[in-house]
């Protein structure tokens, strides 16, 4: 029971940070919150941010608030998995693995914007749709420098593979040094 109470914790809670997480990459990536998946994500998550910014500032395009509303989410859960757990927790380890699993999940979330783009360029190529233009906004930074060096074979653009190996290796560093399994 308490191994599938974990998981429901664990896959909401990232659920809603991948989506702090996106919102912490719009301005960074410079994403056009004109766009209806933008205004979701912004619908979404604003009710913990928006009042948190009155006493934390950004800092140019860094949000700093929706960071810091990250941060603690992700060390609650850590702390109460830890506490189902029946291990006893320290602050340093716990904030520790916070920063790192945020940071696995800001990958984990270039990953699969990558995929999903690749397989929407198979399915839909040349559509254009607010999703599409939002992926394409996320992935491109990612991609270009890949493109920089590795210039189409065939009319066939291979540099999503190179990035998505090099994101899954950056996982794997992270996941090495983590200092809690959780």
């Amino acid at each position: 029971m308490t191994q599938a109470l974990i998981f429901v914790l664990k896959t909401f809670t990232h659920l809603y940070l991948l989506l702090l997480l996106l919102r912490f990459w719009l301005p960074v990536l410079r994403a056009d919150f004109r766009n209806p998946v933008a205004q979701g994500v912004l619908r979404i998550t604003s009710p913990l941010v928006i009042p948190l910014r009155r006493f934390v500032p950004a800092i140019g395009r860094v949000d700093t608030a929706t960071v810091l509303v990250a941060f603690t989410i992700e060390y609650l859960l850590i702390l109460l998995l830890l506490t189902l757990s029946r291990i006893t927790p320290e602050f340093l380890p716990i904030a520790i693995t916070a920063i790192m699993d945020l940071a696995v999940l800001s990958l984990n979330m270039f990953f699969f914007v990558i995929l999903i783009k690749i397989i929407m360029s198979w399915v839909a190529p040349n559509n254009y749709n607010p999703v599409t233009a939002m992926l394409t906004t996320i992935s491109e930074p990612v991609l270009r420098p890949f493109r920089r060096m590795l210039p189409p074979i065939g009319g066939i653009d291979i540099s999503p593979i190179f990035a998505i190996v090099i994101i899954q290796a950056g996982i794997i560093i992270l996941q090495t040094y983590k200092p809690l399994p959780i």
